[in-house]
C-alpha cells in the first residue's frame, strides 16, 4: 500500500512515518504539512492509502475530501479530537486513529484496512455480475427478458434484529448504504442491516422513488433537500434532517432524471 502522510504537526508526521516504515506492505511515498498541499501532491500522484489530520490550516480533512470526490484513496482519519468520530465515518473513512497512538494501535487500524481491501478485490467480479444475479433471484423461471420488470417494487422489507425480525416500510427508509456484500438502512432515528447485495435491492425499488448517486449509497428522492457542487462533477447531497452525503459524477445523469434544476 502506498500511504500519505498529512499532518500540520511534524513531530506527528515523523512518528507515523517511522511506524509505518516497520510494516512490510506499506510505502511511504509521501508527506504533506496541510490540507492544500495534499491536494497538489494527489493531483499529480496515486496513493492506496491516506492518513489524514483533520484540524489542519488552510483546508482541514474534511474539506480535503469534499475536494478529492469519490476518485480517492482510502482514508484514515489521525486525530487528537474523539469528537470527530462520528463525522469521520458519516465522510466514508476506512478508520480512526485516535492521538495519541503507539505502534500496537496503529497496526490494529492497518489489520482492518487489509481486510477491507481483500473484501473489496474479493467483491470487485461479483459487482459486475449484481444486476444478473438480481434478475435471476427476482425471475429464476425461463420467461422473456421483460418479466422481471413486470414484478411490482418492494414496498417493505424484512429483516433481522436482535432475535427477531422487523418490517420496514421502504418509505420511512431515508438512504441506503452498502456495507461489503450487505446493505444498511438508514431511517430518522434508525439503522438496519439487510443480508442482500446493493445491486440487488436496487434492481426491486421503485427508480421514480429511489435513485443511486454513488457506488455506495441509494437516496429516497422525497427526502433529497439541497445540492452543492464539490468539484470534479460530484456533488454534496443534503437530506432533509440534514445528513450530507457524496453524489459522485458518475451517477450525476440518473439524479438529472429525477430531479430539475441541478446546479
Amino acid at each position: 500500500m502506498r500511504a500519505l502522510v498529512v499532518d500540520d504537526e511534524p513531530a506527528a508526521r515523523r512518528l507515523l512515518t517511522s511506524l509505518l516504515a516497520s510494516e512490510a506492505d506499506v510505502e511511504v511515498v509521501g508527506t504533506c504539512r496541510h490540507g492544500g498541499e495534499a491536494l497538489t501532491w494527489l493531483r499529480d500522484r496515486q496513493a492506496d492509502l491516506l492518513f489524514l489530520d483533520i484540524q489542519m490550516p488552510e483546508l482541514d480533512g474534511f474539506q480535503v475530501l469534499d475536494a478529492l470526490g469519490e476518485s480517492r484513496p482510502a482514508v484514515v482519519f489521525v486525530t487528537a479530537f474523539d469528537a470527530f468520530a462520528v463525522r469521520a465515518f458519516e465522510a466514508e473513512a476506512w478508520d480512526y486513529l485516535l492521538k495519541p497512538f503507539d505502534g500496537e494501535r496503529l497496526r490494529q487500524v492497518l489489520d482492518r484496512v487489509r481486510r477491507r481491501r481483500s473484501r473489496e478485490a474479493a467483491g470487485a467480479s461479483g459487482d459486475r455480475l449484481g444486476p444478473l444475479l438480481a434478475k435471476l433471484a427476482a425471475d429464476p423461471s425461463p420467461e422473456p427478458a421483460d418479466s422481471a420488470a413486470e414484478q411490482p417494487p418492494l414496498e417493505r422489507l424484512t429483516v433481522s434484529h436482535g432475535r427477531g425480525r422487523v418490517t420496514i416500510r421502504l418509505s420511512d427508509v431515508a438512504y441506503f448504504q452498502a456495507e461489503s456484500s450487505y446493505v444498511r438502512l438508514h431511517l430518522s432515528d434508525a439503522s438496519y442491516l439487510a443480508r442482500v447485495p446493493l445491486a440487488r435491492l436496487e434492481a426491486r425499488l421503485d427508480p421514480r422513488r429511489f435513485v443511486r448517486v454513488h457506488r455506495s449509497y441509494l437516496v429516497q428522492v422525497d427526502r433529497i433537500a439541497r445540492l452543492d457542487p464539490l468539484g470534479r462533477g460530484d456533488l454534496r447531497l443534503t437530506l432533509d434532517d440534514g445528513r450530507r452525503l457524496t453524489a459522485s459524477r458518475r451517477y450525476r445523469d440518473r439524479l438529472e432524471r429525477v430531479l430539475e434544476p441541478l446546479p
